[in-house]
């Protein structure tokens, strides 16, 4: 277990609606990451991860009195990785953007305003970094999802480094350099260990950086990621949207979620589907994550 002594406190400033017990219900929920362990109380929520660039272990716990009130944050970790650790959390819960305006998105088109009145305060929470979710997108090639989580959170434990996040110890991922050390990675096929090591090599290289690839135009982004061993269309908008948290794509091989709108919007084909999804900019991921909210709850997948 690393225990890590050096705890720094730090208020998060929030622009915009946020409910940090509604990300926790969330990631409890999201099974890639779903933890138990994670919320000790309403209104709390631990971390565990290796933060880039240095790839050390660090412990995050996110504290929120109610709903929309400030947030503060303490961060387990060794003084040169604070900053990037506390960067990270914020973009896991989706603090580094201005939600003000997601509300507009909302005016503009019912649905919307639906499903906001129906989650409030519900943001995207996000994978750990585009490097782990980079990782599930292999490990989860051909498996069901709750394998692959099983698999991700076993990997963890085995390869990775147990952290005590203010009382509460977390198994956090295996770092880069740990995944390519091991002859073969563990609980997975040849292949797959082969293009883990591959993203690892990625991420060690910077080319799985969240601020870059959030910084250039969508497609390009995608392209770029696509452009790794194992990594296709699907995997790539998984990568972007959900690993670097880029707050405003529309997922086109998402098909539940085009289920699920063509369950709500007249419409039929994918131009059709990304021509609605057009009104939500600047906040087409976070929509999207809604309408796979409520999926998940009414149907179960």
């Amino acid at each position: 277990m690393t225990t890590i002594d050096q705890v720094t406190w730090l208020d998060v400033p929030v622009q915009g609606p946020f409910d940090l017990t509604a990300s926790a219900r969330f990631l409890e929920g999201f099974a890639p990451a779903a933890r138990a362990d994670a919320a000790a109380s309403p209104g709390e929520l631990r971390l565990a991860f290796p933060v880039a660039p240095s790839w050390r272990p660090v412990g995050v716990l996110v504290k929120q009195a109610g709903p929309n009130g400030p947030v503060r944050m303490a961060v387990h970790g060794d003084p040169s990785d604070v900053d990037n650790a506390a960067a990270a959390a914020r973009r896991i819960l989706s603090l580094d953007v201005d939600g003000t305006g997601f509300a507009a998105v909302g005016a503009r088109d019912p649905v919307v305003g639906d499903l906001q009145a129906r989650y409030p305060g519900l943001r995207p929470v996000a994978f750990h970094s585009p490097y782990e979710a980079a990782c599930f997108a292999i490990i989860g090639h051909r498996i069901r999802m709750n394998q692959a989580a099983t698999i991700k959170r076993n990997l963890a434990r085995e390869l990775g480094s147990s952290v005590d996040v203010h009382g509460v110890v977390l198994p956090s991922f295996p770092p880069p350099a740990v995944l390519r050390a091991v002859p073969m990675v563990p609980m997975v096929s040849e292949v797959k260990s082969d293009r883990l090591k591959a993203i690892a090599e990625a991420a060690e290289a910077g080319r799985l950086d969240a601020a870059e690839l959030r910084s250039i135009p969508v497609a390009e982004a995608l392209t770029r990621l696509r452009t790794l061993p194992g990594i296709g269309e699907f995997s790539s908008e998984l990568v972007l949207l959900r690993g670097a948290a880029h707050p405003d794509g529309f997922p086109d091989a998402e098909t539940r979620l085009h289920e699920e709108m063509r369950r709500v919007y007249p419409v039929a084909t994918k131009a059709e589907l990304s021509e609605v999804a057009d009104g939500w900019r600047p906040f087409r991921t976070w929509v999207s994550v809604l309408f796979r909210v409520r999926r998940e709850e009414l149907v179960g997948n």
